[in-house]
């Protein structure tokens, strides 16, 4: 059986927390990338994408999710 990381993004006992142990700045990407099951240098490489194109907005969203995201 193949796993599907949209069903376990979905689950209810699923929950965003930051991957402080996996972190190069605040642990946003990697606490997304576990949350998502998916590998943490394509959360990166599409955040980094998402702040060219949208800029400050981008940035903002990041700051913001790692100061009120609980921590693992």
């Amino acid at each position: 059986m193949r796993h599907n990381p949209i069903i376990k993004a979905n689950d209810m006992n699923s929950r965003y927390a930051l991957d402080k142990g996996n972190a190069k700045l605040m642990g946003v990407c990697s606490g997304f990338a576990r949350w998502m099951d998916v590998d943490p240098l394509l959360v990166r490489v599409t955040f980094v994408l998402l702040a060219l194109y949208l800029g400050p907005l981008a940035l903002l969203a990041y700051l913001l999710t790692g100061l009120f995201a609980g921590q693992d």
